[in-house]
Protein backbone atom coordinates (compact mmCIF):
# COMPACT_ATOMS: atom_id res chain seq x y z
CA UNK A 1 0.00 0.00 0.00
CA UNK A 2 1.57 3.48 -0.96
CA UNK A 3 1.45 6.37 1.36
CA UNK A 4 -0.68 8.67 0.11
CA UNK A 5 -3.08 5.86 -0.02
CA UNK A 6 -2.07 5.36 4.22
CA UNK A 7 -2.23 9.25 4.65
CA UNK A 8 -5.71 8.71 3.54
CA UNK A 9 -6.67 5.92 5.77
CA UNK A 10 -5.60 7.36 8.70
CA UNK A 11 -7.11 10.41 8.13
CA UNK A 12 -10.45 8.69 7.84
CA UNK A 13 -9.33 6.69 10.77
CA UNK A 14 -9.43 3.20 8.28
CA UNK A 15 -5.94 2.31 8.12
CA UNK A 16 -6.06 -1.18 9.42
CA UNK A 17 -4.30 -4.58 9.74
CA UNK A 18 -4.52 -6.94 7.32
CA UNK A 19 -5.53 -10.66 7.89
CA UNK A 20 -2.30 -12.72 8.95
CA UNK A 21 -0.72 -15.59 7.35
CA UNK A 22 1.29 -18.56 8.60
CA UNK A 23 0.90 -20.07 12.28
CA UNK A 24 0.03 -18.10 14.92
CA UNK A 25 1.06 -19.45 18.32
CA UNK A 26 -0.19 -17.76 21.29
CA UNK A 27 3.18 -17.60 22.86
CA UNK A 28 6.94 -18.01 21.34
CA UNK A 29 9.38 -19.07 23.37
CA UNK A 30 12.50 -17.65 21.87
CA UNK A 31 15.59 -20.16 22.04
CA UNK A 32 18.76 -18.65 24.25
CA UNK A 33 20.40 -15.28 23.07
CA UNK A 34 23.81 -15.53 21.89
CA UNK A 35 25.74 -13.38 24.61
CA UNK A 36 29.08 -13.49 22.66
CA UNK A 37 30.71 -12.32 19.80
CA UNK A 38 29.52 -10.43 16.80
CA UNK A 39 31.65 -6.86 15.81
CA UNK A 40 33.63 -5.33 18.54
CA UNK A 41 31.35 -1.92 19.69
CA UNK A 42 33.77 0.60 17.62
CA UNK A 43 33.37 -0.96 14.35
CA UNK A 44 29.64 -1.56 15.14
CA UNK A 45 29.35 1.92 15.48
CA UNK A 46 31.33 2.60 12.59
CA UNK A 47 28.50 0.74 10.40
CA UNK A 48 25.69 1.90 12.10
CA UNK A 49 22.92 3.72 9.51
CA UNK A 50 19.56 3.36 8.24
CA UNK A 51 18.16 1.71 5.94
CA UNK A 52 14.69 2.24 3.85
CA UNK A 53 15.22 -0.82 1.48
CA UNK A 54 14.64 -4.29 2.78
CA UNK A 55 14.05 -7.87 1.71
CA UNK A 56 11.20 -9.85 2.81
CA UNK A 57 12.92 -13.01 4.12
CA UNK A 58 12.07 -13.54 7.74
CA UNK A 59 14.66 -13.42 10.35
CA UNK A 60 15.56 -16.75 11.85
CA UNK A 61 14.90 -17.36 15.59
CA UNK A 62 17.99 -17.08 17.10
CA UNK A 63 18.47 -13.52 15.14
CA UNK A 64 14.84 -12.41 16.37
CA UNK A 65 16.19 -13.53 20.07
CA UNK A 66 19.64 -11.87 19.74
CA UNK A 67 17.90 -8.86 18.12
CA UNK A 68 15.37 -8.28 21.09
CA UNK A 69 17.61 -9.60 24.03
CA UNK A 70 20.03 -6.57 22.23
CA UNK A 71 17.38 -4.31 22.27
CA UNK A 72 15.89 -4.75 25.76
CA UNK A 73 16.34 -7.75 27.29
CA UNK A 74 17.32 -8.80 30.83
CA UNK A 75 21.28 -9.08 31.39
CA UNK A 76 21.94 -8.85 35.17
CA UNK A 77 20.57 -11.58 38.21
CA UNK A 78 18.40 -8.66 39.36
CA UNK A 79 16.52 -7.99 36.90
CA UNK A 80 18.55 -5.55 34.76
CA UNK A 81 18.08 -4.57 30.80
CA UNK A 82 20.29 -4.08 28.16
CA UNK A 83 18.63 0.01 27.71
CA UNK A 84 18.50 2.13 31.05
CA UNK A 85 15.25 3.69 32.22
CA UNK A 86 14.90 6.45 34.29
CA UNK A 87 14.34 5.12 38.24
CA UNK A 88 14.10 1.21 36.50
CA UNK A 89 10.53 1.83 35.78
CA UNK A 90 11.04 -0.19 32.58
CA UNK A 91 8.29 1.24 31.31
CA UNK A 92 8.83 0.40 27.63
CA UNK A 93 7.48 -2.33 26.14
CA UNK A 94 8.37 -3.73 22.80
CA UNK A 95 5.54 -4.80 20.27
CA UNK A 96 6.86 -7.46 17.41
CA UNK A 97 4.59 -7.34 14.25
CA UNK A 98 5.18 -10.05 11.92
CA UNK A 99 3.12 -11.49 9.22
CA UNK A 100 1.69 -14.44 11.87
CA UNK A 101 0.49 -11.52 14.45
CA UNK A 102 1.42 -9.14 17.05
CA UNK A 103 3.21 -10.20 19.85
CA UNK A 104 4.79 -8.05 23.21
CA UNK A 105 7.74 -8.94 23.91
CA UNK A 106 8.54 -10.57 27.47
CA UNK A 107 11.53 -9.93 28.48
CA UNK A 108 12.01 -12.02 31.80
CA UNK A 109 10.79 -15.13 30.29
CA UNK A 110 12.07 -13.91 26.33
CA UNK A 111 9.07 -14.91 24.92
CA UNK A 112 6.56 -13.80 22.58
CA UNK A 113 3.10 -13.33 23.92
CA UNK A 114 0.77 -12.45 21.11
CA UNK A 115 -1.53 -9.57 21.88
CA UNK A 116 -3.44 -9.59 18.19
CA UNK A 117 -3.74 -12.22 15.27
CA UNK A 118 -3.69 -9.90 12.32
CA UNK A 119 -0.86 -8.61 10.15
CA UNK A 120 -0.24 -5.30 11.99
CA UNK A 121 2.92 -4.06 10.00
CA UNK A 122 1.40 -1.68 7.52
CA UNK A 123 -0.02 0.22 10.24
CA UNK A 124 2.93 0.53 12.26
CA UNK A 125 4.07 3.62 9.44
CA UNK A 126 3.20 5.19 6.40
CA UNK A 127 5.60 3.97 4.23
CA UNK A 128 5.25 1.67 1.60
CA UNK A 129 8.45 -0.44 2.94
CA UNK A 130 6.91 -1.09 6.44
CA UNK A 131 3.96 -3.78 4.44
CA UNK A 132 6.49 -6.02 3.33
CA UNK A 133 9.82 -6.27 6.08
CA UNK A 134 9.49 -8.94 7.88
CA UNK A 135 9.00 -6.95 11.01
CA UNK A 136 8.52 -3.97 12.66
CA UNK A 137 9.05 -3.03 16.20
CA UNK A 138 6.92 -0.35 18.41
CA UNK A 139 7.98 0.62 21.12
CA UNK A 140 5.12 1.51 23.89
CA UNK A 141 5.28 3.60 26.64
CA UNK A 142 3.34 1.86 30.13
CA UNK A 143 2.48 5.22 32.14
CA UNK A 144 0.95 3.39 34.76
CA UNK A 145 4.56 2.22 36.08
CA UNK A 146 5.87 5.73 36.05
CA UNK A 147 3.79 6.56 39.28
CA UNK A 148 7.08 8.24 41.33
CA UNK A 149 7.43 10.49 37.40
CA UNK A 150 5.96 13.93 37.36
CA UNK A 151 2.89 13.91 34.70
CA UNK A 152 4.00 15.86 32.40
CA UNK A 153 7.51 14.52 32.67
CA UNK A 154 6.63 10.62 32.01
CA UNK A 155 6.32 10.76 27.93
CA UNK A 156 9.83 12.80 27.81
CA UNK A 157 11.43 9.80 30.50
CA UNK A 158 9.77 6.95 28.37
CA UNK A 159 10.94 8.53 24.84
CA UNK A 160 14.81 8.73 26.16
CA UNK A 161 14.07 4.99 27.46
CA UNK A 162 12.69 4.33 24.34
CA UNK A 163 16.00 6.13 22.22
CA UNK A 164 18.01 4.20 23.86
CA UNK A 165 16.61 0.76 22.71
CA UNK A 166 16.32 1.83 19.38
CA UNK A 167 20.39 2.43 19.55
CA UNK A 168 20.89 -0.98 20.76
CA UNK A 169 18.52 -2.73 18.01
CA UNK A 170 20.59 -0.05 15.73
CA UNK A 171 24.33 -1.58 16.90
CA UNK A 172 22.83 -5.46 16.96
CA UNK A 173 21.80 -5.51 13.48
CA UNK A 174 24.93 -3.33 11.87
CA UNK A 175 26.74 -6.07 13.99
CA UNK A 176 24.83 -8.67 12.08
CA UNK A 177 24.55 -7.33 8.41
CA UNK A 178 20.68 -6.30 9.05
CA UNK A 179 19.37 -3.14 7.70
CA UNK A 180 16.90 -1.22 10.06
CA UNK A 181 15.53 2.00 10.70
CA UNK A 182 13.52 4.33 13.36
CA UNK A 183 10.41 6.19 12.57
CA UNK A 184 8.47 8.92 13.91
CA UNK A 185 5.54 9.98 11.43
CA UNK A 186 3.43 7.29 12.36
CA UNK A 187 -0.43 7.20 12.99
CA UNK A 188 -0.56 6.21 16.72
CA UNK A 189 -4.20 5.80 17.35
CA UNK A 190 -4.35 3.38 14.31
CA UNK A 191 -1.55 1.06 16.17
CA UNK A 192 -2.95 1.31 19.36
CA UNK A 193 -6.37 0.20 18.22
CA UNK A 194 -4.46 -2.33 16.34
CA UNK A 195 -2.67 -3.45 19.61
CA UNK A 196 -5.24 -3.44 21.48
CA UNK A 197 -3.39 -0.92 23.93
CA UNK A 198 -5.51 1.02 26.93
CA UNK A 199 -5.53 4.38 27.31
CA UNK A 200 -2.54 4.83 29.91
CA UNK A 201 0.11 3.30 27.54
CA UNK A 202 1.59 5.41 24.81
CA UNK A 203 2.91 4.21 21.45
CA UNK A 204 6.07 6.37 21.13
CA UNK A 205 8.25 4.88 18.05
CA UNK A 206 8.40 1.95 15.74
CA UNK A 207 11.26 0.42 14.20
CA UNK A 208 11.87 -1.92 10.94
CA UNK A 209 14.27 -4.45 10.81
CA UNK A 210 14.91 -6.88 7.85
CA UNK A 211 17.95 -8.15 5.89
CA UNK A 212 18.96 -5.12 3.41
CA UNK A 213 18.07 -5.49 -0.20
Amino acid sequence: MGTLTKLVLGAMGRLRPQPATGDAADAIVLPPPAMRGGLPLLEALAQRRSSREFRTDALPQQALSDLLWAAYGVNRLNGGRTAPSALDNQEVDIYVTLPSGAYRYDATAHRLLRVSSTDVRRVTGYQDFVDEAPLDLVYVADHARMPAVPVHLRESYASAAAGAIAQNVYLYCASAGLATVIRAWIDRDAIADALGLPHDQQVLLSQTVGYPE
